[in-house]
């Protein structure tokens, strides 16, 4: 079975997707809280704590961008960002508000229960003990505590932008491909996917203050993907 308890705020007005999403859920043993508008969602994740939050962009009362929005204000736990439309710049609004994965409608619940499985199971590696600290002068990740520091102060980063930074920072000067970092980041190789890809990058360069038109750290591969540089550290000058 796939959890231990795990809670999921499930945030859909329809009610019968909400009840169909709700019963893969809870088959695999997940504790499964349902609301059916923005205003709720709030509501619940104040009052109790969840592991994982599947959320629809399109809500009554406040929108699922406001929600995500807010919960991102306090919380990095992980969001699937559910939406109806079809278009890539509408698919991808959710994963620039900092959610971690997204699905479009119709979809499969087996699918969902697929991306939720691994969602919980990277945040779940993610926070277990790794003794690694990747030093780079203004930039230090420390993998066992889950902390990313840019010139001496914490940045705060959902899990999926965290797992991007270490998969890209290990390996200084190797390119990943945009598939390659779905699969690593996400869990899973899904092809339609690199765009997903784009947007964690988007947002990880806006928290690190990497400019993109003159990158420190996050470099693109136009045509393949992204690659990581560690800056060269300035050479100690030899006493006359």
């Amino acid at each position: 079975m796939a959890s231990d308890e795990k809670r999921i705020l499930l945030v859909e007005d329809e009610k019968t997707i909400r009840d169909a999403v709700a019963a893969y859920l809870e088959r695999e043993n997940y504790i499964v809280r349902g609301v059916g508008d923005g205003q709720s969602a709030l509501e619940e994740f104040e009052k109790h704590s969840f592991d994982l939050i599947i959320l629809d962009l399109m809500l009554p009362k406040l929108s699922g961008e406001r929600v995500c929005r807010a919960i991102r204000e306090t919380s990095n736990v992980p969001i699937i960002m559910l939406t109806a439309k079809g278009e890539v710049e509408d698919r991808i609004i959710g994963l620039e508000l900092g959610a971690d994965d997204y699905l479009i409608k119709p979809f499969s619940p087996r699918e969902l229960v697929a991306r939720v499985r691994a969602l919980l199971r990277r945040a779940h590696a993610e926070s277990e003990p790794q003794l690694e600290v990747l030093d780079f002068g203004d930039l230090v990740i420390d993998i066992s505590g889950h902390k990313v520091m840019v010139e001496g102060k914490e940045v705060d980063l959902t899990a999926s932008e965290f797992k991007l930074l270490t998969t890209l920072a290990r390996y200084p000067g190797r390119v990943y491909t945009r598939m390659e970092l779905v699969e690593k980041v996400l869990g899973y190789d899904f092809e339609g996917y690199e765009r997903t890809i784009d947007s964690h990058v988007k947002n990880l360069r806006a928290k690190l203050g990497d400019d993109p038109r003159n990158p420190r750290w996050l470099y693109t591969v136009h045509g393949v993907g992204y690659r990581f540089e560690a800056p060269q550290k300035p050479e100690k000058k030899s006493a006359e």
